[in-house]
């Protein structure tokens, strides 16, 4: 049985085993496996990767200190959270301390969503069968081409996807939430069409922004201006609502994109704030998972006010 969990900073602090300051407050406990040594996967952003360099007590800028699992336990229903999220790296025994969590988290009756490599349907059923209703994905690359050159991972982009065709199968339509990165080296045509692939799967998108990271092979990448991200979002609402397909964007040469197919006008009317929230499992708000507080966030931790739509279309278009 795994003896230590990794627990993120702000749930943390919610939950009172760590004394600091939160910008916002986090609505789910992020979890994490506890491994002492390295991911078996390499991806080039990842603090946990293979060959990193990096503290591991990190997933991008956030610290996750380990704590005693009985220790987590007492102080969960502190937090007063509205889910479980265990975030997984790839190690031997994995999958076992998975399991064995989920069975200690069963009696919190909370509801968990699990972020994993691919694992067998089987699997996935067992993990439904202990409370699991959704399911990360880490596809991150935004496009096979990004996929080779960032990840070297053990899994190929063709197996993430069938991956998370399992995932719709065992839990249904709209409970795979695939993780998408920007700011890896894709073009926005290429951020477009993938968000598209996966609506037209009936998964969902969750968004993050690249955070570079002393230690990671792209230690030295800059992030994601503001403006792009914020388009990025705009266009995954859009895809998402179905206000507006793949046809509808227009790209420059590059691949940028600079069109949405909708009037400046219509899309301040059509846009809610939460556009550009946090967007992934209910609860989650993930606050300051990839920017520093007291900088305007990439995901917003909550709804920000109706004005902050006008503002970022006058701004982006």
């Amino acid at each position: 049985m795994a003896e230590l969990i990794r627990v993120s900073y702000g749930t943390a602090v919610a939950m009172g085993l760590k004394k600091g300051k939160m910008f916002a407050r986090p609505t789910t406990a992020y979890l994490m496996t506890y491994w002492p040594g390295h991911c078996r996967n390499n991806c080039a952003f990842c603090v946990q990767a293979r060959e990193s360099r990096a503290d591991l007590e990190k997933l991008s800028r956030i610290t996750w200190p380990a704590f005693e699992l009985e220790e987590v336990l007492d102080a969960l229903p502190r937090g007063n959270f509205s889910r479980l999220c265990l975030q997984t790296i790839d190690y031997p025994g994995m999958l076992e301390d998975v399991l064995e969590l989920l069975e200690v988290f069963a009696p919190l009756n909370l509801p968990i969503s699990v972020s994993i490599t691919p694992v067998e349907k089987g699997t996935l059923r067992e993990f439904k069968k202990w409370g699991v209703d959704y399911i990360g994905v880490g596809l991150d690359a935004a496009s096979e081409r990004v996929y080779r050159e960032v990840k070297d991972s053990l899994y190929s982009w063709d197996e993430i996807w069938t991956f998370t065709r399992d995932v719709i199968d065992v839990f249904g339509p709209g409970r795979a939430f695939v993780h998408l990165i920007v700011g890896l080296g894709e073009t926005d045509g290429e951020m477009v069409e993938t968000m598209a692939r996966i609506y037209e799967r009936e998964a969902e998108v969750s968004l993050f922004a690249f955070t570079p990271v002393k230690g990671t092979r792209l230690e030295d990448a800059k992030p994601p201006s503001l403006e792009r991200y914020r388009r990025i979002q705009l266009a995954r609402y859009l895809l998402e609502t179905g206000l507006a397909s793949v046809e509808d964007f227009t790209f420059d040469n590059e691949g940028n994109l600079t069109g949405f197919g909708i009037p400046k006008e219509n899309l301040m009317e059509l846009v809610p704030p939460e556009a550009f929230a946090t967007h992934g499992c209910p609860g989650c708000n993930r606050p300051y998972y990839n920017e520093r507080p007291k900088k305007e966030p990439y995901n917003f931790p909550m709804r920000p006010e109706r004005e902050y739509v006008r503002r970022v279309i006058e701004a982006i278009l």
